[in-house]
């Protein structure tokens, strides 16, 4: 099932040589002697959910900006679908919704996408069948005569995605598309997403709610101070970090030093005896339960379980800073 109308758009066209939809090398931004972004460097591959994940002030939004050519960098250089940044081109191929977006709110939501996709140069043909498809595409479907100023922040956060999709892009920019959204808003956004990425569509996602981040991306990248500190593929990310609860007959403090070799986080949890740490790699389970029991602890209970993303994000980034999700 396609999730997005097969119209074409009068636009320029261009030759694609890459698989890449971003590439970016040591992009920095200065305002003055502030520095915003210190050194971004990141690769997005065509059809990959890609999260841009970091603390209030790490230079997300400065860099989103500079992908999108929006600002100037002070240094380095990015491609955007193969082609540099400010590419008129390119730039046709792209989606953008933004965090605080500002609508006009007088017009219907058909007005709406009827104004943007005008402004796409869309013909009167490609904006009656796209239109249509994208309001059911959201929910919207029976919301397509009502004024803007009448709708929800989440009818208004889905309305946006719509216009963000009218041109059919190659790669989209989300910035906290489901902020305002309830749990079925959500789900329908994550579906949304998915259907991009069964399209070959590159989505660019910088969220808080690292919960939504880790059911949509296949990878993420954690920033902080302008820079990129990891990246990681959450696909094998589910086979590695581990939490571990166990519980043994008499925990000592020799055992919990000792189950430092195996991983980290070790921790005494208060009223019930049972110990939690962290694995590396869940290859690591057999052997701590075979260690335990040739040391002669008497092995209660080891229940694994995946390092949720919000634990990892505060070991990269630390955990001065509010986390939402």
């Amino acid at each position: 099932m396609r999730y997005l109308p097969s119209y074409s758009i009068t636009q320029l066209q261009f030759t694609v040589v890459t698989d890449l939809a971003i590439e970016a090398h040591s992009l920095r931004k200065e305002f003055g002697r502030k520095t915003a972004v210190a050194n971004l460097s990141l690769q997005v591959k065509r059809g990959e959910i890609f999260g841009f994940l970091g603390p209030n002030g790490a230079g997300k939004t400065t860099s989103v900006k500079m992908l999108l050519g929006l600002t100037r960098p002070t240094a380095g250089t990015a491609a955007l679908l193969g082609r540099p940044l400010g590419d008129r081109p390119a730039r046709a191929k792209i989606g953008f919704l933004p965090e605080h977006f500002r609508f006009h709110e007088w017009l219907t939501a058909v007005e709406f996408l009827d104004l943007h996709s005008r402004l796409y140069g869309m013909s009167q043909t490609e904006r009656q069948a796209a239109i249509p498809v994208l309001l059911e595409l959201v929910g919207l479907q029976d919301r397509g005569q009502t004024q803007l100023r009448a709708f929800s922040k989440g009818m208004l956060q889905r309305i946006g995605l719509a216009q963000t999709l009218l041109n059919s892009p190659e790669l989209v920019f989300l910035d906290e598309p489901t902020s305002g959204l309830d749990p079925i808003g959500r789900r329908l956004v994550r579906d949304i997403i998915n259907g991009l990425r069964q399209e070959g569509t590159a989505v660019f996602l910088n969220s808080h709610l690292l919960s939504e981040v880790e059911k949509t991306c296949d990878r993420v990248a954690f920033i902080r101070q302008g820079a990129v500190l990891e990246t990681i593929d959450l696909h094998s990310y589910a086979e590695e970090a581990v939490q571990i609860n166990l519980r043994v007959g008499q925990p000592t403090p020799q055992l919990l030093q000792d189950l430092c070799q195996f991983g980290q986080g070790v921790t005494l949890m208060p009223g019930d005896g049972r110990i939690s740490l962290q694995l590396p790699h869940e290859e690591q389970i057999p052997l701590l339960a075979a260690w335990l029991t040739a040391q002669g602890h008497a092995l209660y209970e080891l229940t694994p379980q995946r390092l949720p993303l919000e634990e990892r994000f505060l070991q990269i980034i630390g955990g001065d800073d509010e986390v939402r999700g």
